[in-house]
């Protein structure tokens, strides 16, 4: 499972050009799925996040969590993460999880994601066309493989 995070002072997701979603201050989640991810995965993957330190403190460090300022968060699913690019310029998604696996995931996720942090997060639709606008805070964006947690 691979995610971007990107912090964010405000972001939204227009489906057919109807807001799906709409966040102020908090965090901008794409979220990436492959075959091999399990709710282990979502597990580790929601607490990583959730716990992850990069709002800024009263001295301007980043020290606090999407908790500590109370922040709101969108999840958007995208198999695109998962392109793999060394052959051709044609990026190929094999490793991307097909919808009968990812969707099942996708949502977990997001359940997961929402008892962490103790409040409902807002999201896109799996498998849809969104267009996704933020304005990423600081710039700080943080890549994240569940493959890599060691």
């Amino acid at each position: 499972m691979r995610a971007v995070i990107q912090r964010v002072s405000e972001a939204s997701v227009k489906i057919s050009n109807e807001v799906k979603a709409r966040i102020g201050q908090g965090l901008l989640i794409l979220l990436g799925i492959e075959n091999e991810d399990t709710n282990e995965d979502i597990d580790w993957l929601s607490a990583k996040i959730s716990k992850l330190r990069i709002f800024n403190d009263e001295n301007g460090v980043m020290n606090k969590s999407i908790m500590d300022v109370n922040g709101e968060i969108i999840v958007v699913s995208q198999f695109t993460l998962h392109a793999s690019t060394k052959k051709g310029n044609r990026p190929s998604y094999i490793y991307a999880a097909k919808p009968d696996i990812a969707i099942p995931l996708y949502e977990s996720f997001k359940r997961r994601i929402c008892q962490d942090v103790g409040k409902e997060v807002q999201s896109g639709e799996f498998g849809a066309m969104m267009d996704v606008q933020l304005i990423n805070d600081g710039p700080v964006t943080i890549l994240i493989d569940t493959k890599n947690k060691e």
